[in-house]
């Protein structure tokens, strides 16, 4: 039950600056809700979803991102009963719900009566920061894409994702199209970064979003005739060199899958430490 003066209400442009001001109190683990709010200005059209906020009289408290992905922003697990409702009625929208694992916890334990089970939970992931260039030497071979390096690259990031989420990007209908596009758009914006042989893709990352404060990646992959060279260790060095030295953000994030010993002693090794722990149901 809210108490006196306590508001839960969509947020849209009038909200933005408060929205990016609380996201900012923690701004490299809030980097996805903060680069969504800053570009599309919390504008539903071209949000995809909503964000809702928790308000104590006129100040936002709280936050939740709903749209592909459900993502917390600056909840306590107390917060989460505030938006288990609005998370309800959109919850055919929702391919993933993401954030630190204990507010992740206690949304779920709200939720799951009455939502779909998850087709994986990864309760304990590791979030990790780097905010330096990396003392170890990059791979020279890792440079940004070009529009010329798509079709060598698409099918590398189909591999990626399959093998990361368990299914195709190219299974749904259209899935395909709409997944080579996101490809494009990242290349285009200077955010997918690779080495190639003649073989094709060897290692490969993308930026997945960008704030003054953070740069997240995602995707990042070595080809399984590759693995065991050190590859993903000088592929990350270059990555974080690139995005520190080159100004796109001063710190570096990404989570990675607790079970996944080889890529954390990988980011280990070029620096990364961890500052936080995420969750992900997946759907």
């Amino acid at each position: 039950m809210l108490r006196t003066r306590e508001q839960v209400r969509v947020l849209g442009p009038g909200d933005r600056d408060a929205f990016i001001a609380l996201a900012e109190q923690d701004p490299v683990v809030n980097v996805f809700a903060d680069y969504r709010a800053r570009l599309t200005n919390l504008d539903e059209r071209w949000l995809g979803g909503q964000v809702w906020g928790r308000f104590e009289g006129d100040r936002l408290v709280a936050g939740c991102h709903l749209g592909a992905n459900l993502v917390p922003v600056q909840c306590t697990r107390d917060d989460v009963g505030a938006f288990a409702d609005v998370a309800l009625r959109r919850r055919n929208t929702v391919g993933t719900i993401v954030g630190p694992a204990a507010v992740v916890a206690a949304l779920w334990e709200q939720i799951e009566p009455r939502w779909a089970t998850p087709r994986e939970i990864r309760p304990d992931q590791p979030h990790l920061e780097m905010g330096r260039v990396p003392t170890i030497a990059a791979d020279p071979g890792v440079r940004v894409t070009t529009p010329q390096d798509l079709d060598r690259l698409y099918p590398a990031c189909v591999a990626m994702y399959t093998e990361e989420v368990g299914v195709s990007p190219e299974n749904d209908a259209g899935g395909g199209d709409l997944y080579r596009a996101r490809i494009q758009q990242l290349i285009g914006r200077g955010w997918s970064m690779a080495s190639f042989d003649d073989q094709g893709v060897v290692f490969k990352a993308e930026i997945a979003c960008v704030t003054p404060y953070a740069a997240q990646v995602q995707g990042v992959w070595v080809r399984p005739d590759r693995r065991g060279e050190g590859l993903s260790t000088s592929g990350m060095a270059a990555v974080v060199s690139h995005v520190v030295s080159s100004g796109v953000a001063p710190v570096v994030s990404l989570y990675v899958n607790e079970w996944n010993t080889a890529a954390r002693a990988a980011y280990a090794r070029v620096g990364f430490e961890q500052t936080a722990t995420f969750a992900t149901l997946m759907f």
